[in-house]
C-alpha cells in the first residue's frame, strides 16, 4: 500500500479557537491508482491533500507511506519525502517570475541528492509535457496552459511515486485545460500515481476513483465506470499561445 491514514484529525488553533478541519478520514492509495478528491470550498480536500503530501502533519490519527508510519518522522525525513517521492501541481503554477522555464523545472533538483545531470533531466522533462521547444522562456513571457504544463514538468523532474494536483485546470480555458488532463492521464498510464483535489465533477471523472469529503469527512468513496470516464485528447496549440 502506497498511501494509508487511519482515522486522521486535523485542527487549527487560532487563539484558543479551535476549528476542526479534518474528522476521523480513513483513506487508503495504492500505487498507479489515479484518485480524485472532490468536496465544496471549506469541506477540507486541500487540508487532506496538504497532510497526505507531507505539507501539514496531523493532529491525531495514522499516517503510514509504503508501510512506514510517518508519525516520528522529522521535518529533515518529510522534506526528502516530499523532494523525492512527491510532486505538486497546484492551481497558481508558483513559478518563479523573469526566471526561465528551464531553470524553473531544475529547482527541485538543488534540494535533492540528484548531483549531476540537471539540466538534462529538466530538459526531458520539459520534452515530456510538450515543452522542448520553450527552454528559454520566461516564465511570465509564457499562457496560462503552457506555465502548468512546466509546473507539472517541476514536479516531475525529481521522478515522484505520486503527484498531486491542487485544482490544476482551475486558472485555465477549456483547451488548456484539456491539455494537462491529458498530460495526467498518460503519467497514470505510464505507472504514476496521481491525486487530484478538485470541485469539478467533470474534472474528476478523468480518475478511476472518486473520493467525495464534506465537512472533514469523507462521505462516498466510489471506483467510476470505464463508460462514464471522461478521457482527454491532447489539443495542439496555437503558434501565438504565449503571447
Amino acid at each position: 500500500m502506497l498511501i494509508e491514514l487511519k482515522n486522521i484529525v486535523k485542527n487549527y488553533d487560532n487563539g484558543g479557537v479551535i476549528t476542526k478541519v479534518l474528522r476521523g478520514i480513513n483513506l487508503s492509495v495504492d500505487e498507479g491508482e489515479f484518485v480524485a478528491i472532490m468536496g465544496p470550498s471549506g469541506s477540507g480536500k486541500s487540508t487532506l491533500m496538504h497532510t497526505i503530501g507531507f505539507l501539514d502533519r496531523p493532529t491525531t490519527g495514522t499516517y503510514l507511506f509504503e508501510d512506514k508510519n510517518t508519525e516520528n518522522f522529522n521535518d529533515d525525513e518529510l522534506a526528502k519525502i516530499r523532494n523525492s517521492h512527491i510532486g505538486f501541481v497546484f492551481q497558481s503554477f508558483n513559478l518563479l517570475p523573469r526566471t526561465s522555464v528551464l531553470d524553473n523545472v531544475m529547482l527541485p533538483l538543488l534540494y535533492s541528492s540528484v548531483r549531476a545531470n540537471h539540466e538534462n533531466r529538466a530538459r526531458k522533462a520539459l520534452e515530456a509535457v510538450g515543452l522542448g521547444e520553450r527552454l528559454s522562456y520566461m516564465s511570465n513571457q509564457i499562457s496560462g496552459g503552457q506555465k502548468q504544463r512546466v509546473a507539472i514538468a517541476r514536479a516531475l523532474v525529481c521522478d515522484p511515486k505520486v503527484i498531486f494536483a491542487d485544482e490544476p485546470t482551475g486558472n485555465l480555458d477549456s483547451k488548456s485545460g484539456a491539455t494537462v488532463m491529458n498530460i495526467l492521464e498518460n503519467l497514470n498510464k505510464e505507472g504514476r500515481t496521481i491525486i487530484l483535489v478538485t470541485h469539478d465533477k467533470q474534472v474528476a471523472l478523468h480518475a478511476n476513483r472518486i473520493v467525495t469529503i464534506r465537512d472533514g469527512e469523507i462521505v462516498e468513496d466510489v471506483l467510476v465506470p470505464a463508460s462514464e470516464r471522461v478521457f482527454s485528447k491532447a489539443v495542439a496549440e496555437e503558434e501565438d499561445e504565449s503571447r
